[in-house]
């Protein structure tokens, strides 16, 4: 209940404002079952904006920190983020990629829709830039599709490093989910893992028409530590699932 009640008496409203968001291609959403949304990753508000004009909730996954701090602040945190669907991983461990990627399974395997940002953290300068390659793994051992989605304009409402959203026009671009079923039985691989990687980021682009960048966003800038983000800044970059293999 909560959960819907944030979504469109809340927060809903607002961004619906702010945004006046359109949505192209929501039939390629199935129904019913687990799928994969893999998105470029634009603003903080990506996270807010998709669920919002998707019909089915959608689980993220969120670094553990959302989760664990304390007192008033804490408190809100840890509702809000629950609420809204988020499951919290720890990235500190030496098996932090291996517990995300079975969270991840995990969310598939319930029938639900799962987020993913491929590019691992926000685009620094509204370029495409290449991918993680955890979406593959993921992809590759459920055998269920990926759908590729681009947020358009969500950086002009939530610029980095904004604390105060501004008016602008939001455009979602859903695509066709993509099989990957020719691939089976070949996860580990890491260069099939890359193939299926690159293959959805140009997806991305084509739906985007964001200008694409071959090397990854995190080797451009350094990422706000959590302790001095603004309020808009805490759902960023919660739906990474860590690489730790080479690219």
């Amino acid at each position: 209940m909560w959960y819907w009640l944030v979504k469109y008496v809340f927060v809903g409203p607002l961004l619906g404002l702010l945004g006046r968001p359109s949505v192209k291609g929501l039939e390629n959403i199935p129904a019913e079952g687990g799928a994969i949304l893999a998105s470029n990753h634009q603003a903080v508000l990506d996270s807010f904006y998709l669920p919002l004009v998707v019909n089915r909730r959608i689980t993220f996954l969120a670094k553990s920190e959302y989760f664990t701090g304390t007192g008033l602040k804490g408190a809100f945190q840890r509702w809000f983020f629950t609420v809204v669907g988020q499951v919290p991983i720890d990235r500190t461990g030496a098996d932090a990629a291996q517990d995300a990627l079975n969270a991840g399974l995990r969310v598939l395997d319930q029938g639900k829709l799962l987020g993913i940002y491929p590019e691992g953290t926000r685009s620094p300068d509204s370029r495409l830039y290449k991918g993680k390659t955890g979406m593959a793994r993921l992809a590759l051992e459920s055998g269920i599709p990926v759908i590729p989605v681009a947020m358009i304009g969500t950086e002009k409402v939530n610029p980095i490093g904004s604390r105060i959203w501004r008016p602008a026009k939001v455009t979602i671009k859903i695509g066709e989910p993509i099989d990957f079923t020719r691939f089976e039985g070949m996860g580990g691989n890491r260069f099939v893992e890359r193939a299926v990687t690159d293959e959805v980021m140009y997806k991305l682009m084509k739906l985007s028409g964001q200008e694409y960048v071959d090397i990854y966003a995190a080797s451009l800038k350094n990422e706000p530590k959590a302790a001095t983000a603004g309020p808009g800044e805490l759902a960023a970059d919660v739906t990474r699932i860590p690489d730790t293999r080479a690219g």
